[in-house]
């Protein structure tokens, strides 16, 4: 199998998703609609519970001790998360949003262009903190093969759906999201070979796990976390990771 087809596959799911779900939601009341963006809420935080709970994993727990992997993600999310703020990376996120949406759409009316922006950032928050967007690149990389990918394209597609019948076309344009976040890992598999340990990659996914909790709450309407910010904290877990362990 050709390296990054995984990528190639899951950017057109999440295009034609996003297509089937825009056209439908015009159709569908707002109410409607909002009870769509409630569910997205809760399966995405059913999806970060059983990311976090990688915290537990044996092999995070060997290499740092068994009372160091929670001081490991939150670690990972402080430091990530000053990083990211002052970097900015939430605003730059959404004025990326803002730059597509003039560019992909003729509208002007400013509600229009904040559900577009809503949509994209919200959409490409769950399409690539998610675990299988590192483990399943990194293996696609490495030359193990895209199945995790794959799996990933259509759980993406499905996802796309929901979201854009909420949000509009602003999710379709997460599809450039995932191909530069994903090809950047494929790439950086494909150049490094095997370099990060099952500890590492635990302590990746709980971190990522709890970024998407940030987002359910954002679809869920209780808190607007600047989740785009914490972002740097998925390349803190695994540094950590090797600190910890060469101290203990």
């Amino acid at each position: 199998m050709i390296t990054g087809s995984g990528t190639a596959v899951n950017v057109a799911t999440v295009l034609v998703g996003s297509a089937i779900g825009a056209l439908a939601g015009n159709r569908l009341a707002p109410r409607t609609r909002d009870l769509v963006t409630d569910a997205l809420g809760l399966v995405t935080l059913l999806i970060a519970a059983l990311s976090a709970v990688a915290v537990t994993d044996p092999a995070l727990a060997a290499a740092v001790g068994p009372h160091a992997p929670l001081l490991i993600v939150l670690g990972s999310l402080v430091i990530g998360g000053i990083v990211g703020s002052l970097l900015r990376l939430e605003q730059r996120v959404e004025a990326l949003g803002g730059v597509l949406q003039r560019r992909l759409s003729r509208s002007s009316d400013s509600a229009e262009r904040a559900r577009f922006i809503e949509g994209f950032v919200t959409a490409s928050l769950v399409f690539c903190t998610g675990p299988l967007t590192i483990l399943g690149s990194l293996s696609d990389g490495l030359g193990h093969g895209a199945d995790q990918l794959y799996l990933k394209a259509t759980l993406d597609g499905f996802a796309a759906i929901a979201f854009a019948a909420s949000f509009g076309w602003g999710v379709s344009a997460a599809a450039l999201t995932v191909l530069v976040a994903q090809g950047s890992i494929t790439l950086l598999g494909a150049a490094l070979g095997d370099v990060l340990s099952d500890a590492a990659l635990a302590a990746i996914t709980a971190s990522g796990g709890l970024m998407l909790v940030g987002v359910a709450l954002r679809l869920l309407r209780i808190r607007e976390i600047a989740v785009a910010d914490l972002l740097p904290g998925l390349l803190v877990a695994p540094l950590l990771v090797e600190l910890v362990a060469a101290f203990r």
